[in-house]
């Protein structure tokens, strides 16, 4: 009889019982009864051998290599003269912090094994110095320190929900927009083709500052637009202090003025007011005048030839458009981590915030480049100031104050670089949340004396400030690297499970949706986003209150991934115009097709990579408590970012 694990017995035709056997070792089955020889049991052990000489193999690997990576980052930190020595106050405080925070946990391990206990304990059974301390801690925090945090906690809860529901308001807006298929359209023919007359004059700026990667590329893509030569002029705006790169870009310059092209060089001795003051140096010259607008592009952005042709004609017959805003496009997203996740930031920004905002308010922030600018919308909102380190912004707040419109165009990409170094991408996001809160101050007044509609007002004030530039840092510092970690030592101010889990999840899924693609890195995105909120609140409080380091404006330096570039801009414009005369670059089409190759292969294996443990996570957090997990994996991703291994070391 073959092992069966159901025995059924028939006695009659209409009746018959069930045997259940249960056990592997029944009489009814013994084949099962056989002892496994010498032999396999020598190969069952040798095999679990190998599995574990195998895991402990990768494991020194992985050790190994992460030591050596943090030995030699630490090392170039230590060599590197130009950043901070140390940490402001805020750096400070969390410092004080942890070392309390060690002292605290080594006393609460004490207290567990000594089984102390307010409730338990009578004031004649506290022995000992330790133990009375730690009674009277004990009482303290329950009278004192855990209202306060409850407090605090319920607060920033609140502001939470609020900001939460705000980007699920753009997420609904974003999607109605898909439904109905809304987005600006043109007239057909705004320009004669055969009369090149009857193109308007446009400014081509390009502001740079020591970008000896990218300024070669920057320069070629902005000669290239399709556009009538004689009716738009680029000015290369330098205010490098390299003397050899200058004559380098002049070089380049007087190249492309041999082929015809209308380009003209310009270098500041002296560079004040930064970008802005590079911008409001150039709009002030003769020529100027004879143009209409005046399209910014950054030293390592590179606008398709048909940038203008998508662009200008919706100025045509629509007298109240000041700013038509191109999205970014980044050739080296897939390049590490940093640049992943920073993609899911930047997609979410421009195809959710962007364009919701201007399809329903015709408003948004400008962002310093891929834009065009009606030159008059720009003289009549006071042109560029030097007031802040967001010139971009600040320049968006005046004219949307003096009743100019935005038109915000999503299927428009201009190729760029994301920073792949943790520390410029650092300092970038510094200048990004503190400038804003300068321009806040600065602009209130204006806010509440202008004409604007009380809605345009209550948008400006309390959406795109306080709630998004303010709120947002302030609750995610405070909620999730502040109270959250005192939940630990203060049980009494325990935050809910949706708090920390379900709804920070649902957002991140809102995140992610406009790149699909980085669903594997949904964990890694929120885990990154509450170790950034350090970096952002510092810089919040810095631009608020007018600290030193608000005023800190560092050029986010370029790797000028000029092959990668290349390749991909030529497919993105072989795709969208096939009409138009081809661009002579050297490519490589099955290079850029091992590249896509590449990346998908390296998508599966991630989703691969989180999918398998998801059940066995799963049955753990359910049995022990998501809290535990959540510090655990998040003092993690604040170690892997406090080494600098997230990114490219980039000397």
């Amino acid at each position: 009889m073959s092992p069966s694990s159901v025995l059924v017995t028939i006695e009659e035709p209409k009746n018959f019982s069930i045997v259940r056997v249960s056990a592997a070792d029944s009489p009814l089955l013994p084949e099962r009864q056989k002892a496994l020889s010498p032999k396999q049991l020598s190969w069952f052990f040798l095999l679990k051998a190998y599995k574990a000489l195998t895991y402990i193999s990768r494991l020194v690997m992985v050790s190994k290599t992460t030591f050596t990576s943090v030995k030699k980052r630490v090392t170039l930190s230590n060599m590197r003269e130009d950043g901070p020595r140390s940490g402001g106050r805020l750096y400070r405080f969390i410092k004080a912090f942890l070392v309390i925070s060690i002292v605290a946990l080594v006393v609460e391990i004490i207290a567990h094994f000594e089984q102390w206990n307010l409730h338990l304990l009578q004031p004649l059974e506290v022995q000992g110095l330790l133990q009375w301390s730690y009674m009277v801690w004990l009482s303290f925090r329950l009278d004192y320190i855990a209202p306060l945090v409850t407090k605090l906690s319920k607060f920033c809860i609140v502001l939470f929900l609020i900001q939460s529901l705000d980007r699920l308001v753009l997420c609904l807006g974003c999607f109605w927009i898909k439904y109905k298929k809304l987005k600006p359209t043109v007239s057909d023919e705004a320009y004669d083709i055969e009369d090149p007359s009857s193109f308007p004059m446009v400014l081509v700026q390009i502001p740079m500052c020591n970008e000896k990667e990218v300024y070669a590329q920057s320069i070629s893509a902005a000669c290239q637009l399709d556009w009538p030569r004689d009716r738009f002029l680029v000015q290369v705006l330098d205010d490098s202090d390299d003397g050899t790169l200058h004559l380098l870009i002049q070089d380049e310059v007087s190249s492309w003025r041999q082929k015809g092209i209308n380009i003209i060089y310009r270098h500041r001795l002296i560079r004040t007011g930064y970008k802005a003051g590079n911008l409001k140096a150039a709009m002030a010259f003769d020529y100027v005048k004879d143009c209409e607008f005046v399209a910014v592009f950054d030293a390592d952005f590179q606008p398709n030839p048909d940038f203008l042709n998508q662009t200008i004609p919706h100025f045509q017959g629509n007298p109240e458009l000041g700013l038509v805003q191109a999205r970014w496009s980044f050739v080296n997203k897939d390049e590490n981590l940093l640049t992943r996740l920073q993609n899911i930031n930047l997609c979410f920004h421009f195809e959710v915030e962007q364009q919701v905002n201007g399809v329903f308010l015709n408003f948004f922030g400008f962002n310093g480049t891929a834009g065009v600018w009606r030159i008059k919308a720009l003289e009549d909102s006071g042109g560029w100031l030097e007031r802040t380190t967001v010139e971009d912004m600040d320049i968006a707040v005046r004219a949307h104050l003096n009743g100019w419109k935005f038109i915000f165009l999503n299927d428009v990409g201009v190729l760029c670089e994301l920073p792949e170094s943790y520390e410029i991408y650092k300092k970038q996001q510094h200048r990004w949340h503190s400038g804003p809160m300068q321009l806040f101050r600065l602009c209130l007044p204006a806010i509440l004396n202008s004409k604007i509609s009380i809605w345009k007002k209550t948008n400006l004030i309390f959406l795109f400030f306080l709630l998004r530039k303010l709120i947002l840092p302030f609750y995610s510092f405070t909620l999730f690297c502040i109270i959250l970690p005192l939940t630990m030592f203060i049980p009494e101010a325990e935050l809910p499970l949706w708090v920390i889990c379900y709804v920070p999840i649902f957002m991140s899924l809102l995140n992610i949706l406009p790149t699909p693609k980085s669903f594997p890195f949904l964990v890694p995105y929120l885990l990154f986003e509450n170790t950034m909120s350090v970096t952002k609140f510092n810089a919040m409080v810095s631009g608020l209150f007018q600290l030193g380091s608000a005023y800190e404006w560092v050029v986010t330096k370029k790797t000028g991934r000029s092959s990668e570039s290349d390749l991909q801009a030529f497919a993105e414009r072989e795709s969208k115009r096939p009409y138009a005369e081809k661009i002579l670059r050297r490519h490589s089409e099955s290079g850029l097709e091992l590249k896509t190759k590449l990346q998908e292969q390296a998508t599966f294996e991630l989703a691969l990579h989180y999918s398998s443990p998801s059940s066995h996570l799963q049955k753990h957090i359910i049995e022990h408590g998501v809290h535990f997990y959540f510090l655990l994996f998040q003092g993690l991703s604040f170690l892997v970012v406090g080494m600098d291994l997230i990114g490219e070391q980039i000397s």
